[in-house]
């Protein structure tokens, strides 16, 4: 069974799409869409643009979308999902992808998701962190005792490694701790405290952009982060869409979950390359590869 994935915020980079825009005249048609959609010209900060461009949340949530899904419908009939799923901002296009809602409603939602989280971060200084070499239950035990700052397991990517998030503060004490107890902690490039409590109020912004929007039930089911399940009602993608601003992405776990529902192929579809490794670190022996 084929499981097709779709990356998150980080996977950016300059060029990104540029093969697609040139190479086929229907995947040109839906980029230019898009810029008319978004109100200006992505296209030209993804493919010449400059890595600080793509590291603008407004930018670079709906230039990683519009890479994925795009190749998604440029595979065409070579796209044939058993289940899908995405990391973070890929849940977004693993629901277009598999037919959950129209291209033109997902690029809106991704707009507002992402302008509603750029609000967040310049509201309140926060970061992300990744922690490497130990065990999840020991990150948990470290965040849940800085009890006067916010800081929270946000990502749950494969075994090993953890991202944490909160304010810049919080953060920092629980790197310090992560060094003590002989881990490793690298951080993160990013605007600001994602899937965290403090991306509440862009979960609050984001619900009446989600309730307007038509959800059709899925082509395949869809591996949501808030639980690693499997779900097609369109009621439940919408409520669980929502719940993803403020909880961890259980990534491993969603992982597992398509291994024991029969996945055999993981199937990256857009930039980069960093599920495939997520994938392998759960089973290294896993058939994982990109669509490009």
């Amino acid at each position: 069974m084929k499981a097709y994935v779709f990356p998150g915020q980080g996977a950016q980079f300059v060029g990104m799409g540029k093969n697609l825009y040139d190479g086929n005249a229907d995947c040109r048609a839906m980029f230019e869409k898009a810029n008319e959609i978004i109100g200006f010209r992505i296209t030209d900060l993804m493919f010449a643009g400059t890595p600080e461009d793509l590291k603008q949340t407004r930018v670079t949530q709906p230039a990683i979308f519009l890479h994925s899904v795009i190749l998604a419908k440029y595979l065409g009939e070579g796209f044939r999902p058993d289940m899908v799923g995405g990391h973070s901002l890929g849940e977004f296009s693993a629901l277009v992808a598999a037919g959950a809602m129209s291209f033109e409603d997902g690029l809106r939602l991704v707009i507002a998701r992402a302008n509603a989280m750029q609000k967040c971060c310049e509201k309140t200084p926060s970061t992300m962190a990744a922690v490497l070499k130990l065990d999840d239950k020991t990150v948990e035990d470290i965040c849940a005792a800085i009890a006067d700052e916010v800081v929270v397991p946000a990502n749950y990517n494969c075994p090993g490694q953890l991202v944490i998030s909160g304010t810049n503060e919080g953060v920092a004490r629980a790197c310090e701790r992560v060094k003590e107890a002989k881990g490793k902690a690298l951080p993160l490039a990013v605007g600001g405290a994602f899937h965290s409590p403090l991306m509440e109020p862009a979960r609050v912004e984001l619900a009446e952009a989600i309730e307007k929007t038509t959800f059709c039930r899925p082509v395949c089911p869809c591996y949501q982060n808030v639980d690693a399940m499997p779900h097609s009602d369109p009621a439940e993608i919408k409520q669980n869409l929502l719940m993803q601003l403020t909880s961890p992405v259980r990534w491993t776990a969603t992982v597992q979950h398509m291994m024991a529902d029969g996945a055999t192929e993981f199937i990256e579809v857009g930039p980069g390359t960093a599920l495939q490794g997520m994938v392998k670190r759960v089973d290294p022996e896993a058939n994982a590869h990109s669509a490009e």
